[in-house]
């Protein structure tokens, strides 16, 4: 599973809001909500949220390995 949780704290940590994102970046607001809720968004997309944030992939996703999480859920 990919998370898009580093996101949100590379952008509180650059100072950079969702509104500014889209007001002054003309980022969409429905890929905000994708990102938001972890649904699949285009490499363009990250591409882009690289160059506005001046960051790395890193600092913008992560990936969960579901059998991982799925054994740490059963064994508490």
């Amino acid at each position: 599973m990919i998370s898009y949780d580093p996101l949100w704290k590379t952008m509180k940590e650059k100072g950079i809001t969702q509104y500014s994102l889209i007001k002054n970046f003309h980022f969409s607001a429905g890929q905000l909500s994708r990102l938001k809720n972890n649904y699949y968004v285009s490499t363009h997309t990250i591409d882009l949220l690289c160059n506005i944030l001046n960051c790395n992939v890193e600092d913008i996703l992560m990936h969960i390995n579901e059998e991982t999480k799925s054994s740490q859920n059963i064994s508490h």
